[in-house]
């Protein structure tokens, strides 16, 4: 059976302080920080810990403590389509910059989305935006 995805683009990862979260990957890991966005009560980063591989994506508001591992693939509805067919269970779907997206609690209690690149230019959208803390 032929694989519905393409590549692990992102790894959505969820922490109380995404400052903290991002400041330790820099120092720890030797990460690079490719952006930090504060926005809607939340804050979330984009690191790279690598020149391949999936982008870490550091949420201060994703619910739960395991990462959900994002997965690009070809169409989006024959994807959730053949997941639904597959009978993977609750399929919670949203938009992402990218595109459509869709997640849902593998068997084994992984977090796993799947989404469709249909707006190419989101991916380097917010290269080099670094929102700093309020001060108040």
């Amino acid at each position: 059976m032929p694989s519905l995805f393409l590549s692990l683009d992102f790894l959505y990862v969820p922490t109380a302080d995404v400052d903290d979260a991002a400041r330790r990957y820099l120092d720890e890991l030797g990460a690079e920080l490719v952006w930090k966005v504060r926005g809607m009560g939340t804050v979330v980063a984009c690191l790279r810990v690598s020149e391949s591989g999936p982008a870490i994506l550091l949420s201060g508001h994703l619910e739960g403590s395991a990462p959900i591992l994002v997965y690009r693939v070809e169409s989006y509805d024959q994807a959730v389509g053949e997941l639904e067919r597959r009978g993977v269970g609750a399929l919670h779907r949203l938009e992402i910059p990218h595109g459509p997206c869709a997640s849902f609690t593998a068997a084994g209690g992984q977090r796993i989305a799947v989404y469709e690149l249909v707006r190419p230019g989101a991916a380097a959208h917010f290269d080099g935006r670094f929102d700093e803390p309020s001060s108040s």
